[in-house]
């Protein structure tokens, strides 16, 4: 488990870094994001007191602390590489205390291969997973 991150060549080239989110409970954020974002790759990166980043490989690209939860909630879709990680991912939020907020699908309203489920974190944000590729 880092405590610090290493500069990638081609970082200047992403259009965000990172994105921290203030959770009421750090404890039950952190095991619940554990679940739910597993299916999608992500695992604990970075641990620094009452905060963890997660991200793919060794990078942390998302954050959750103990504090003051962000209000009003906000809404924050994480990418999937394939239709069925983002099954898995609606599945494991479920299965992890989430409360469901639209089962896995297609929104055609969005553009006609728009794959995606969406779930309520413990302090009430939209989480969801994506995928942009047809089947």
């Amino acid at each position: 488990m880092k405590e610090r991150w290493e500069y990638i060549d081609d970082q200047e080239e992403w259009m965000l870094d990172h994105i921290i989110i203030s959770v009421s409970d750090y404890s039950a954020s952190r095991a619940f994001y554990e679940q739910a974002l597993a299916p999608l790759g992500y695992q604990v990166v970075m641990e620094l007191g009452e905060a963890c980043g997660f991200g793919i490989l060794e990078k942390p690209d998302f954050f959750v602390q103990q504090g003051d939860p962000v209000t009003p909630a906000i809404h924050l879709a994480f990418n999937s590489r394939d239709r069925e990680a983002v099954d898995a991912f609606h599945a494991a939020a479920l299965a992890a205390g989430g409360k469901d907020n639209g089962a896995p699908g297609l929104r055609p309203d969005y553009h006609p291969n728009y794959y995606g489920a969406f779930v309520f974190d413990p302090d009430g944000h939209n989480i969801e997973a994506v995928c942009h590729r047809p089947q």
